[in-house]
């Protein structure tokens, strides 16, 4: 046997040997006549891997705890904590000492870690449950002898006996099948049954997973009858195996945009610290007082109340979300809501309803017929084979108004007297019932199968012989409706003395008409694919049903079907081919679970966010995948346990409302973290100049600290903030990306409104409420009265500056115009402003280093505000301009 690497080969090998013989599979896999003993079972498991999904020897809750905790952003706040720690408790005085910014601090760490930590627990619950599902107790034949197994202890090569019941635990090619029947639903996503055989397929025709007769795919349900087989593929390497990639990619989405953010405010951070160091130990000559006041600089520097930010932004989205029928198990899913730009769905119950409906029933002209419907009812009725979809939408028309009685008489009328199940090779069920005159056969079935066994058909009550262009005949009035992507079967009859059936009564049929089915596309899904294209989110639909059905759904749906893409396709291209194939292509059939994860995958290399909506297990492998993954209160619980968001409703507007949702929490996350960082970032740009000009620190360490602690406790009603329509309408990114530039723009802005201050307060107020300039004032009590003056009114205008810019930035519109904040966010804002400026006046002031300044002082402290929201308001307009946005 050929040594493989990667996965596409992996799969082409295994569907290869349902084109050959079993004595080939004996001599490639050297299986002895008794079967594997333990040496050679070794043998096989070493060369092609154990039968489990993923190792987990790695994977304690130790191994979690430290991925919850250990982080850029976590470091940079345990850093800033320890910094804190230093700087106000274990050097400040008794009277001086504080340790509020130090619980502040550790409180976000142990509140972020916490939440990433129970997220981790989850995901690692969810992936044993899967791998518990899976394992199953086998029958193998080892040392000559059927002996039980669990089915991890399987490796490629042994030979294992399928029963009614069993799920199936490899990739197993067929050696012997006696009316054996599985579920593909976890491989397919489709609800049809598939009678498997041992026989090799002919070459040449191109299959879906679905139309590998002789070969059983892991997870697959055995729905009747017995088979044996010899495994081909285990574990990862099966067409269900993947699930320890996915549960590997956790949703980083966030976390590499937290980290992202965290590394631009560790390179201003790396960079500005050295050098107000410098210049305040170069300039006062106190490198101990120098080396503090740059440790409280780095503080300032950060936005200590992001996670808290962060996460009232994303629990109110998700809460709002609650009250729309939607659940937001994982928060962090909100910002994912936000940035999705492309949304992959399956077909089947989310773009349709959940079942095949009974559409057409017509003669062999294609006019409705109730006679045809009649007989294909006692077809459905009376067979006893596996029974699937079709027969369910059939037998529904005993709902039909006023014909329930109508069907019960006619059953009674025509009981049953023999049947010839469906099978494989026939494709069609035979029922035998008592007629009036002679017995009647009917049949139900493949349109070519039952038509090649047809000698006549019948139109409006006559009979005649079919002509010898007859299957061409049918072909033109069926492929219409095969085309549009609907399913067809065909009923014939035959009048019958016997009463019992034989082989070589299955021919000289009377060719009836037509069933035609279809699974019609849900009636709000056209508006909300509408709404999500509107909010420039694209659709992708990924499914495992065949590709004419899935073109004939979306084109009703306004899906563009220029570009289809089927598995077997997928499996052709090269690396090179597929990000461009993938990025281009809207529809997706015929995909195995771990193909629908292959996608994901390269449209988020492509850069996309991309969210999966799905319910079956064979959904699960991409959902885990995706940065969101979506799922309904009627899925499966290994489903819903893996989802991070769940719908009480399947419908495609919920999601329409949830994208909105987590764009308006993310957009007011994107506020918070750049203006208070721009704004940050301009503070620390003045204290430098200040610092190399001035004789003396612009503001302590304390009230560096308080005003950004003030500051960010304002921004906590951010989450109730409004947000512009403009910018919902786009997916917004969570990076740090454009962060850097925004702090380098809007930040020095303010320090040229603050220099003019340092001015104002250093030539004109201090001096004269002081009687004399500073060198003046030397050796006298009123020089330390002119510092504290002086760093009042910097406090002052600081926090003035940095609480109205918010209302500036926080928009791309005109504030309070055509933009109006929140009833919260402006009571807030104002009453901060009027509670920490009358705090110059109290005895709280006093103690931080705070005076009560004279009112000459608030005249010029609202002349210089109002220019610098000019200034702002104008460059607020050239930035957008630039880079078309405010970001």
């Amino acid at each position: 046997m050929r040594d493989v690497k990667g996965e596409r080969t992996i799969h082409r090998r295994v569907l290869e040997y349902a084109y050959m013989d079993t004595d080939a599979l004996y001599r490639d896999f050297h299986i002895p006549e008794q079967g594997y003993d333990e040496e050679q079972a070794e043998e096989s498991r070493q060369r092609y891997g154990s039968n489990v999904l993923s190792g987990r020897a790695s994977d304690t809750v130790l191994y979690r705890l430290r991925r919850a905790f250990i982080n850029p952003f976590a470091v940079i706040l345990f850093v800033l904590a320890s910094i804190s720690f230093v700087t106000d408790v274990l050097l400040a005085s008794n009277f001086s000492r504080d340790m509020t910014t130090v619980i502040i601090i550790l409180s976000m760490l142990l509140i972020s870690g916490g939440v990433r930590f129970i997220q981790e627990m989850r995901a690692k619950r969810v992936a044993d449950r899967l791998t518990e599902m899976i394992a199953s107790e086998v029958l193998a034949y080892r040392y000559g002898q059927w002996v039980g197994l669990s089915s991890t202890e399987l490796v490629v090569g042994d030979t294992v006996r399928l029963l009614a019941g069993d799920r199936v635990p490899a990739d197993i090619r067929l050696t012997a099948a006696k009316d054996l029947f599985v579920s593909q639903s976890v491989i397919t996503g489709e609800s049809a049954i598939w009678e498997k055989q041992a026989q090799v397929l002919p070459e040449g025709q191109a299959r879906s997973y679905g139309e590998y007769e002789n070969i059983v795919f892991m997870g697959s349900s055995v729905i009747g009858g017995t088979g044996e087989g010899i495994v081909l593929a285990v574990g990862k390497d099966t067409v269900y195996g993947g699930f320890s990639d996915a549960e590997a990619h956790l949703k980083n989405g966030f976390d590499q945009g937290a980290n992202s953010i965290a590394w631009v405010l560790i390179r201003f951070m790396v960079i500005l610290t050295p050098i107000v160091f410098a210049a305040c130990g170069l300039t006062k000559g106190n490198w101990f007082s120098a080396f503090l006041f740059a440790l409280s600089v780095a503080v300032g520097l950060t936005p200590e109340m992001l996670p808290m930010v962060i996460n009232a932004c994303l629990a109110k989205g998700s809460a709002a979300m609650g009250k729309k029928q939607t659940v937001v198990k994982n928060i962090n899913a909100m910002q994912g809501f936000g940035s999705m730009d492309i949304l992959c769905v399956d077909k089947t119950g989310t773009l349709t309803g959940d079942e095949i409906l009974l559409e057409y029933y017509m003669d062999i002209l294609g006019n409705e017929s109730e006679k045809v419907l009649d007989f294909a009812y006692l077809n459905s009725l009376y067979h006893t084979g596996v029974r699937n979809h079709l027969d369910s939408a059939i037998l529904k028309c005993r709902e039909m108004p006023g014909r329930s009685g109508y069907f019960q008489w006619w059953a009674e009328e025509h009981p049953k007297l023999d049947e010839l199940p469906f099978d494989y090779e026939r494709k069609f069920a035979s029922v035998l019932v008592k007629g009036e005159e002679k017995n009647l056969l009917v049949v139900k079935g493949s349109v070519d199968e039952v038509c090649r066994r047809c000698s006549f058909v019948e139109y409006r009550g006559e009979r005649q012989a079919m002509q010898a262009n007859g299957l061409a005949s049918v072909h033109a009035i069926v492929d219409e409706m095969l085309e549009d992507g609907m399913k067809v079967l065909a009923v014939a009859y035959k009048p019958l003395d016997a009463a019992q059936l034989e082989g070589e009564d299955e021919r000289d049929f009377v060719l009836l008409g037509y069933l035609a089915f279809f699974d019609a596309p849900k009636q709000t899904a056209a508006a909300a694919i509408g709404k999500l294209q509107g909010l420039h989110v694209g659709v992708r639909v990924l499914t495992g049903d065949q590709r004419s059905v899935a073109v004939s759904i979306c084109r009703r749906l306004g899906i563009d079907t220029v570009h289809t893409l089927t598995g077997e396709e997928l499996e052709r291209l090269t690396e090179d081919e597929l990000p461009v194939k993938i990025e281009h292509t809207t529809v997706f059939a015929e995909l195995s679970p771990k193909q629908k994860v292959r996608v994901l995958q390269t449209l988020q290399a492509n850069g996309h966010t991309v969210g999966f909506l799905g319910d079956g297990m064979n959904d699960l492998p991409a959902m885990v995948e995706s940065d969101v993954g979506i799922s309904v209160d009627t899925a499966a619980e290994a489903v819903k346990e893996g989802a991070d968001v769940i719908l009480m409703k399947k419908d495609l507007n919920v999601l329409e409302e949830g994208i909105q949702e987590g764009r308006k929490a993310f957009a007011n996350v994107s506020k918070y973290i750049n203006i208070t960082a721009s704004s940050n970032f301009g503070n620390i740009l003045s204290i430098v100049i200040a610092s190399v000009c001035l004789p003396f620190f612009p503001m302590t360490s304390v009230q560096l600290l308080l005003l950004n602690l003030l500051y960010d406790m304002l921004c906590l009603v951010l989450p109730w903030d409004h947000v512009d329509e403009e910018i919902c309408a786009q997916p917004l990114e969570w990076s740090g990306r454009t962060l850097g530039r925004f702090m380098r723009f809007f930040g020095p802005i303010s320090s040229v409104f603050d220099i003019a201050t340092f001015g104002y307060l250093f030539f004109v107020l201090c001096p004269s409420v002081c009687g004399g300039s500073f060198e003046a004032l030397a050796g006298s009590g009123e020089q330390l009265r002119f510092i504290t003056l002086f760093q009042t009114g910097w406090f002052l205008e600081s926090m003035w500056t940095q609480v109205l810019i918010l209302h500036l930035l926080r928009t791309q519109r005109v504030p309070l115009l055509q933009s109006k904040p929140s009833r919260p966010v402006m009571v807030v804002t104002l009453l901060g402003i009027l509670l920490f400026t009358v705090l110059t006046f109290t005895p709280v002031g006093k103690l931080i280093g705070l005076t009560a300044l004279p009112l000459s002082y608030f005249g010029f402290l609202v002349v210089i505000v109002l220019l610098y929201l000019l200034v702002v308001t104008w460059a607020k307009s050239w930035y957008r301009k630039k880079y078309h946005g405010l970001r």
